[in-house]
């Protein structure tokens, strides 16, 4: 009697203990678009390096990334994954944000899978041909946007002259097919997606002739949330450590991670190798940006970069 009494009693403890940690997890949302850079967070939930660091994490697909910025103040996430672009202009027009965590950067991989593609029965033979054209990016001032505008610079050629409009990643299949635009700004797994289907072909690869190495895109928060939540930020930030080298060294997980959140049918997804994951984040790392998006007139003041980044 005395031995089953006992027996009940650790088991109470243990159930009392289990639903007590479950009960303090503290619950996040992250939103990110459909691409690979923010692979870390996905592999996070999926291998519950959130849950061991204390955190309730849920993922939330943001069709465009310009969209991001107002999700988070709304409080309909509590973190995103914004481009250094959308991020920079964001914070440039008032909104309160700040870097929490680096997600990805730029590098030889990670630029050869950016290209401007092009429909079938639409020349581009140079980068002078882009004039006069209609070019999907998915988010005006986004990433693959500022990056195209400053490669069409470099290039002689006046931004002014080319039509950009906004197609989400999902649908730049479709819009292609149909002809509601000529070309669009995308990258690996959708290049090879839209080349399989014969929609057409690649008019230049951009990102590779300019070469860079800076953030694509990293995790952000309203300053307010950060600075209230302190301790949540500490646990988000160690679960996206440990997931950086995941992303970065095992396919199989990275691969699986990408697509359950994109959706995206896993044998494409294995095609291509994802975006480098590097969680440190420094304020030198964004000056290029900002002399980039400056020099596009894109922003009005003069941004405190120690400012941009939680301590």
């Amino acid at each position: 009697m005395r031995h089953r009494l006992m027996d009940a009693v650790v088991g109470a403890v243990l159930t009392f203990a289990l639903t007590s940690t479950a009960a303090q997890a503290e619950k996040i949302q992250i939103g990110c678009t459909a691409t690979s850079d923010c692979a870390s967070a996905m592999i996070a939930v999926d291998e519950g390096l959130f849950k061991k660091h204390g955190l309730d994490a849920e993922m939330v697909l943001i069709g465009i990334n310009s969209n991001i910025p107002a999700a988070i103040l709304s409080n309909s996430i509590q973190i995103g994954g914004p481009t250094s672009t959308v991020f920079l202009q964001a914070a440039d027009g008032g909104l309160d944000l700040v870097a929490v965590s680096g997600a990805s950067i730029m590098n030889k991989i990670s630029n050869d899978a950016i290209a401007a593609f092009v429909r079938n029965g639409v020349t581009i033979t140079s980068p002078q041909d882009f004039k006069g054209k209609k070019v999907g990016a998915p988010g005006i001032g986004a990433f693959l946007h500022v990056l195209f505008v400053k490669w069409l610079v470099e290039k002689g050629v006046d931004p002014k002259s080319v039509n950009f409009v906004e197609v989400t990643f999902p649908t730049m299949a479709d819009t292609i097919k149909s002809g509601g635009v000529d070309a669009v700004l995308t990258a690996e797994p959708f290049v090879m997606r839209m080349t399989n289907a014969n929609l057409g072909t690649v008019g230049a690869r951009y990102a590779a002739e300019l070469a860079r190495t800076e953030p694509i895109i990293f995790y952000a928060a309203s300053r307010e949330w950060a600075e209230k939540n302190p301790e949540t930020v500490k646990k988000f930030r160690a679960a996206i450590t440990e997931a950086a080298p995941i992303v970065n060294n095992d396919r199989e997980k990275a691969s699986a991670a990408i697509a359950k959140f994109t959706k995206q049918p896993l044998d494409l997804v294995k095609l291509t190798t994802p975006n480098r994951a590097e969680p440190v984040l420094k304020p030198e790392q964004l000056a290029w940006w900002i002399d980039v998006m400056a020099a596009q007139k894109m922003l009005q003041s003069k941004l405190d970069l120690k400012k941009l980044i939680l301590n």
